[in-house]
């Protein structure tokens, strides 16, 4: 036989509700319902506005917290979202503090699907990005020719702002379209290309799609040295891309990078996996803003830091990793260390150009076991005679797997 109590109990007092910009018009019979009986009705002032919230309104905090929802837990509330409240909304920051049974969800189209019906894009080949509160360089490595993006932004000047980034970055052709107030009586889209802006100002929401018609930058491993900011300390790229084969990045994967110079494998490493985090050790100073100014370039900056001081004291505190590269700095005081605290499984990947570290590393490879390879490379200089090549010294590679 039931509690009656606990079936009480187990009624939903939060009710999220997806709102667009026809108002109460466009919601169903369950959300009105919801809305009705709110005691508390929380959202941003344009949706408290939409919805005639009045006095029971109360606008999100600034900065955004769900602090003042879970504070009214039991009694009868209801939280505003846009279109879809668990695409770029709402929804997604209040479950981590609510049980399943606490909550339920009446979602309607979200802007980026009113997005790609009003352009005739199957939305499952468009990539479509939260801009609202990211840097733009986040594009970076995700666009290139016949790309498609939607992308969400902060406000009406925002489009202003990214036609020019894209004009700055390689894609002055790229079509865009801003949309503004979808689904609403003040919608508007308007199409222009990056580099011929000339459109006023407008209102939020907004999003802008873009088509991009250059290439972009290579999805291999082995960027071009002149993409990175660097005093001349950086993994060369026939070199990169081996390393960047052998550390073998993988979704949300952590890399620790060892002496990080400019920052390069880390950042090629967070561009190769989703989600995938480095923390780049460098202990000269002056390198740090090379390291943080190539994390901001590839739009990687959320998944990479640069940590200063010299390993292994600098190692201290910071969460293990899933796989660690050494290519400066190398000592057995470091790989013991390492290998004392690295967890079972933990890839290690160390390059050396120099006689010592190659001894290190080959001392390495008899205590510990893995791999040992040597790659040597060389460059044509001018043309004229074989005396012409340029001969790299050659770079001994250790891995081994923890």
């Amino acid at each position: 036989m039931s509690d009656p109590d606990l079936k009480v109990s187990q009624q939903p007092w939060l009710t999220v509700i997806g709102l667009g910009e026809d108002g109460l018009a466009g919601l169903s019979e369950a959300s009105r319902k919801a809305l009705d009986g709110a005691q508390t009705i929380f959202g941003g002032p344009r949706h408290l506005e939409l919805v005639h919230a009045g006095a029971r309104g109360q606008a999100w905090p600034v900065p955004f917290s769900t602090a003042p929802v879970l504070a009214q837990r039991g009694q009868p509330v209801v939280v505003l979202a846009s279109g879809d409240p668990f695409w770029h909304g709402a929804g997604g920051a209040l479950m981590r503090d609510l049980a399943a049974h606490e909550w339920v969800s009446y979602p309607v189209p979200s802007c980026f699907a009113l997005a790609a019906n009003r352009l005739g894009w199957k939305l499952e080949d468009t990539l479509c990005l939260g801009l609202h509160a990211t840097p733009y360089a986040k594009l970076l490595p995700l666009l290139g020719r016949g790309t498609r993006a939607i992308c969400t932004l902060r406000d009406g000047a925002a489009p202003s702002e990214l036609a020019e980034w894209l004009v700055h970055n390689g894609h002055p052709d790229a079509q865009l379209h801003v949309m503004e107030r979808l689904g609403g009586p003040q919608e508007r889209v308007l199409p222009v290309l990056a580099k011929d802006w000339d459109l006023p100002c407008g209102g939020a929401p907004v999003l802008v799609a873009i088509e991009a018609t250059q290439p972009g930058l290579p999805r291999a491993a082995g960027l071009a040295d002149a993409l990175f900011a660097s005093d001349g300390q950086i993994t060369k790229r026939p070199i990169r891309a081996l390393t960047l084969s052998t550390l073998a990045p993988r979704a949300g994967e952590l890399l620790w990078d060892i002496g990080g110079g400019s920052g390069s494998v880390s950042v090629e490493w967070c561009l190769a996996a989703p989600g995938a985090r480095a923390l780049c050790f460098e202990p000269r100073p002056e390198r740090l803003e090379n390291i943080t100014t190539n994390a901001a370039h590839f739009g990687v900056s959320h998944r990479l830091a640069a940590v200063h001081g010299k390993a292994p004291q600098v190692l201290t505190g910071h969460e293990l990793p899933d796989c660690v590269f050494i290519g400066g700095g190398g000592s057995q005081a470091l790989l013991q260390h390492l290998w004392m605290i690295l967890p079972e499984g933990t890839r290690l990947v160390a390059n050396g150009v120099t006689l010592e570290t190659e001894t290190l590393l080959m001392q390495a490879h008899a205590q510990y076991g893995g791999h040992l390879m040597k790659a040597e490379i060389a460059e044509a200089g001018p043309l004229g005679t074989m005396r012409d090549w340029r001969r790299a010294r050659p770079v001994i590679q250790w891995s081994v797997t923890r």
